[in-house]
């Protein structure tokens, strides 16, 4: 059915809004009605979407009523699976009798994320038993340890599950489990020469996909599809992408190269035993000159590659070249399981052969840089200084994008998002009145039915020092103490840093009575609920509190960042990229540092008002936003609080507010 043909959208809407519990709310309506414009005239839209407006109704509706099939991305799986089991089905029983038609939908996601029974009923292959020293971890984990127990839940739930989803599986098992019963898609052996391909449970993810109107995948496997040219997602006429203010991010992720010594050992026992010697031992040998330059790396760009690291990578390469020639010319039948193990190798040299000659051949469009980890040790790495060329050509053609987010006007416009992805300021036409010189695009802020000016407070705490790169911030610390006191607890702490939460906790845990609770010293969703849980309980924590935490209620009143979260002087891939922009004339500082810091604090900002009664204060313990010139530019990109720098007053509104919810029972 044609969207020419489908009952107004408004009817929809309402049937859909009515069918979930809600009620309709003007963004939603107005998200609703430019979407469906957008997907009409084959435009682009970005939506700003406020907590609570109910967006993913605003794209689902006129999405399923246009009646072509469209792709969600989303960058968290909470959000997938919400789209999955609540909204989607909802949505779709609400509207089948007004579209007369029931859209189908379903779930795709890498390969990886599905239980492969090639390795549950084969085992692993020999050289990755070897590493872990089991040759059969299913007889060799004992039943009663760990991993015994979770590989043996496997082995039963693969009897029961319709899906093979590692997502299904509850409670989940290990990392270590998993890694023995799953393949990447390198390791694959395909489902024509796969025993099991007909029972494959990714092959019927992607069926399943192919059939429906709607596809629900993350944001990973859709820069694979655009980016790498390799066509995991069905054709698609219309593409959504929600959560949006991370795709940048997890399509650099895709997009970026590793090698490790490690890695690369592994590659070696690996191929082996399935190439002649001559190859083998050359690959062994640049290896064992990479693993010796890799030990005297340390952290840094390479803005130039060092003459000694070049002969290593072009070594590797060369040798990676030839194993993988080796690799499709001989065949030992006397190897068990051999294409398993051939087909492992033969991902593990490729990967070192595509990274090693993508660094040899040193595009200026590529950041180089070593890492060192305490644990794991040197690693060489190389990522794009700037995906938005890749997506302005891969993600924008022949299909209609939404991209929508909480979080997608900085400094209060879209222009920063906008060229994070490719796309112009403006869309303007041709003068001459030609083609259109870039894809057409507008922005729309529906805004949230929340009265931030009303429900919150955005303070500064403008008399405190600045904070410096190093050394612990005592007057910081006081000031914490005194606003979580004043609060009675209920306190999210964003801190920049894991060895600043780590400090706060401490120093907090001897001052007051409140229970601080610090991430990392429990799972992230036990954290949360047990934050949720207890009013007078302060969860500290770093990156993903900033972004993963809905918490509405008394619980979490007062949200404190301990400072502007920059990304580190020495970040190598960051620097590059402001350098860049400061060589081609413009303010490298304002478009990647203090982008990266005002989305950042939009998402921590929009940890405080998560329902219509919640009442609270978010606290920036760093002057700079009030005293720096950029601060206005952060301050317009978080939610619009009733602003002060007032400490006097901050602390008698926490008082009120503490004593509101005590009179509550909470």
């Amino acid at each position: 059915m044609t969207e020419s043909s489908s009952p107004p959208l408004a009817d929809l809407l309402h049937a859909a809004v009515t069918t979930v519990g809600g009620t309709e709310r003007p963004g939603q309506t107005a998200m609703a009605q430019a979407v469906a414009e957008a997907i009409d005239d084959s435009s682009h839209l970005l939506v700003q979407a406020g907590t609570g407006t109910g967006k993913s109704l605003g794209y689902l509706v006129p999405a399923l009523a246009h009646g072509e099939r469209v792709v969600v991305a989303t960058a968290t799986l909470a959000l997938q699976r919400q789209l999955v089991e609540r909204d989607l089905p909802r949505t779709v029983e609400a509207l089948h009798p007004l579209l007369r038609r029931r859209p189908e939908f379903a779930m795709l996601k890498g390969r990886s994320n599905y239980l492969c029974l090639h390795r549950l009923h084969e085992g692993v292959p020999q050289e990755d038993a070897d590493e872990a020293g089991l040759f059969d971890p299913f007889e060799a984990a004992t039943p009663t340890s760990k991993l015994g127990k979770d590989l043996l839940r496997l082995r039963d739930w693969s009897d029961e599950t319709e899906t093979g989803d590692r997502d299904d599986l509850s409670p989940g098992v290990s990392d270590r489990a998993w890694s023995q019963v799953s393949v990447t898609s390198r390791e694959c052996l395909g489902a024509s020469k796969c025993a099991y391909g007909a029972e494959c449970f990714a092959e019927a993810a992607r069926e399943r996909a192919k059939l429906a109107d709607v596809v629900v995948t993350n944001h990973a496997l859709l820069a694979i599809d655009a980016i790498e040219g390799a066509p995991v997602l069905p054709s698609h006429e219309v593409l959504i992408v929600d959560e949006a203010h991370e795709l940048v991010s997890r399509v650099t992720g895709v997009a970026s190269g590793e090698l490790t010594p490690g890695q690369v050992n592994r590659a070696v026992r690996r191929a082996a035993k399935l190439v002649n010697e001559q190859a083998a031992d050359a690959l062994q040998t640049a290896s064992e000159g990479f693993e010796r330059l890799m030990e005297l790396a340390l952290p840094g760009r390479l803005e130039k590659i060092p003459e000694d690291l070049g002969y290593a990578l072009m070594a590797l390469r060369d040798a990676a070249r030839t194993v993988i020639s080796a690799l499709g010319a001989t065949r030992d039948a006397s190897v068990k399981d051999e294409d398993a193990i051939r087909k492992q190798a033969l991902g593990s040299v490729e990967n070192i052969h595509q990274v090693a000659e993508r660094i040899v051949e040193g595009s200026e469009y590529d950041v180089v840089w070593y890492e060192r980890h305490d644990r794991f040790g040197a690693s060489l790495r190389v990522a794009p200084l700037s995906v938005s060329g890749l997506l302005r050509e891969k993600l924008f053609d022949d299909r209609s994008v939404v991209l929508t987010s909480a979080t997608l006007k900085l400094g209060g416009d879209f222009n920063g998002v906008a060229a994070s992805l490719g796309l112009a300021p403006e869309s303007p036409q041709d003068p001459e009145g030609g083609e259109e010189t870039a894809p057409r695009w507008h922005g729309l802020d529906v805004g949230s039915p929340f009265d931030y000016s009303k429900q919150g407070i955005l303070y500064v705490a403008k008399h405190l020092a600045q904070p410096g790169r190093e050394g612990s911030r005592a007057d910081m610390l006081d000031e914490l103490a005194e606003l979580v006191e004043a609060a009675g607890g209920r306190t999210l702490g964003l801190f920049s840093s894991m060895r600043a939460a780590q400090a706060a906790a401490e120093e907090l845990r001897g001052r007051l009575d409140a229970p601080i609770l610090l991430q990392g010293e429990e799972t992230l969703g036990e954290l949360i609920r047990a934050f949720a849980a207890d009013a007078r309980t302060c969860l500290f924590g770093t990156l993903s509190l900033w972004q993963g935490v809905d918490v509405p209620g008394p619980s979490c009143q007062l949200v404190v960042m301990d400072r502007v979260p920059f990304p580190r002087p020495d970040d190598p891939l960051m620097s590059a990229r402001q350098k860049a922009v400061e060589e081609a004339g413009g303010n490298g500082f304002m478009a990647v540092a203090a982008t990266h810091a005002a989305l950042l604090m939009a998402q921590g900002a929009g940890r405080l008002v998560r329902a219509s009664d919640d009442r609270g204060i978010v606290a920036v313990l760093d002057p700079r936003v009030e005293r720096a010139r950029y601060g206005s530019f952060l301050r317009k990109s978080m939610p619009d609080f009733w602003y002060t720098t007032d400490r006097n007053q901050v602390r008698r509104s926490l008082a009120a507010i503490d004593a509101a919810a005590k009179a509550q029972g909470a």
